[in-house]
């Protein structure tokens, strides 16, 4: 309402045509009407063209997954940059003042923002629903209190919004729990502080960003001899133009490995290339491979082969636990507890495995994550399983626990695996 009367009263020097747009949040039943109400009767008052929108932010912060908070700066960013466009209105003003800027510094820290997140709202931004209408805050200099002396001097009415005292969203918290706190005990001028940080912080930002812009433009240093900083900044860019979420983890993970994908959702990855360019990519799902063959051993040496695997195995007599050097494409196995029937298959969904050394079993799909096998590998990786379904063998890791050699073991399975023209996978 400040920015209201400041901005109707300079119009009238400055030949500004306005026009008032209110959006009703229909979340505080009545006391939203009242609102709206306000807004129009005082625009009216001032003889200016006023517009009024609404919508149920509950119904659509539900719907669209939302917190209630994102549902509604969503909503209403839209209603501000339509009203624009259907009145060819360039530029629209919000009253985010000084207190507001501290908040969402706090919010932003909390959440693990990055330089350009903690800078806070800029004077003047493009709209987030359409970057051709403008933003400006011209309060962004006052304090609250400020506001509030200026309002009752001048008697410009408002209304209080009851939801700014409740404890169900961050933002409040700050506000009404974190910030006295630390006025009180730590601090009386941590909002003088926190701005400077921000300026600070703010500027330091856009001089990456800079750097970032001006080497994608014209890359003139290999992008692994270029600062960390402008690093991030130049995959952060290019992520959110891929339509990412750029968080530090999936950041880090392309900075310092190029060529390696990184899965985003179940649909797509991500990598970057040497010269520090993102690629996105189409994950195509994999069936399961459902073949398999049952083997009967009977302690008899045998070979078959496998859906592009040579296997083949043989016994001994060396008892105890002591293993033979490790060989590519070998590995041996207590007889008895494997015994003479088996299954030769493929990764299926749900499969459990107790490597040796691990005292539970786990899913064998985070072995194969943790083993940094590739995604496109997993499913053809052969398993072999006991006549329990028990798993003893899965090519390319450890023997399971259980059925790994022992001072009690008498006889040996010598197991042998190749793949047909890519060399033996040996264990890990």
């Amino acid at each position: 309402m400040v920015l209201l009367h400041a901005l109707a009263t300079l119009a009238e020097g400055r030949r500004w045509k306005i026009t008032v747009a209110h959006f009703n949040h229909r979340l505080r039943g009545r006391s939203s009407d009242a609102d709206e109400r306000l807004v129009l009767k005082t625009a009216a008052a001032l003889k200016l063209t006023a517009v009024a929108g609404g919508a149920d932010v509950n119904s659509f912060a539900r719907a669209s997954g939302l917190s209630l908070e994102m549902a509604a700066r969503q909503l209403r960013h839209e209603f501000l940059a339509r009203t624009a466009r259907e009145r060819n209105i360039p530029t629209v003003a919000l009253a985010h003042h000084a207190d507001d800027q501290v908040e969402l510094f706090f919010l932003r820290l909390l959440r693990g923002a990055g330089g350009d997140g903690l800078a806070g709202m800029k004077p003047s931004s493009p709209s987030p629903s359409d970057r051709r209408i403008q933003l400006v805050r011209p309060l962004l200099g006052f304090s609250k209190t400020q506001l509030n002396e200026f309002a009752r001097k001048e008697k410009i009415p408002f209304r209080e919004d009851a939801s700014n005292q409740s404890s169900d969203f961050l933002r409040n918290r700050i506000r009404n729990e974190l910030l006295p706190l630390l006025r009180n005990k730590y601090q009386p001028g941590i909002d003088a502080s926190v701005l400077r940080l921000m300026d600070i912080v703010g500027a330091e930002a856009e001089a990456v960003g800079n750097v970032a812009a001006k080497w994608r433009q014209r890359p003139r240093t290999a992008f692994e001899d270029l600062p960390v900083a402008v690093q991030r900044r130049i995959l952060r860019s290019q992520l959110s133009a891929l339509g990412a979420a750029p968080d530090f983890d999936l950041i880090e993970s392309l900075r310092r490995s190029a060529g390696v994908p990184v899965s985003i959702s179940p649909e797509r990855s991500v990598s970057r290339n040497a010269a520090g360019t993102v690629d996105l990519k189409q994950i195509f799902p994999i069936e399961f491979n459902r073949k398999n063959q049952v083997l009967n051993l009977a302690g008899e040496p045998g070979t078959v082969f496998f859906d592009g695997v040579a296997l083949s195995w043989g016994y001994d007599a060396i008892r105890g636990s002591k293993r033979s050097p490790a060989v590519g494409g070998r590995e041996t196995f207590d007889a008895d507890q494997v015994g003479d029937r088996i299954t030769l298959r493929h990764w299926q969904p749900g499969d459990r495995f107790q490597p040796s050394g691990l005292k539970s079993h786990v899913k064998l799909q985070d072995l194969f994550t943790n083993s940094k096998i590739p995604r496109d590998q997993r499913r053809s990786r052969l398993v072999a399983a006991t006549a329990e379904g028990m798993i003893f063998w899965v090519e390319g890791l450890r023997i399971s626990e259980r059925f790994k050699l022992t001072p009690a073991t008498v006889r040996r399975l010598v197991w042998h695996w190749k793949r047909d023209g890519a060399g033996s996978m040996s264990s890990e």
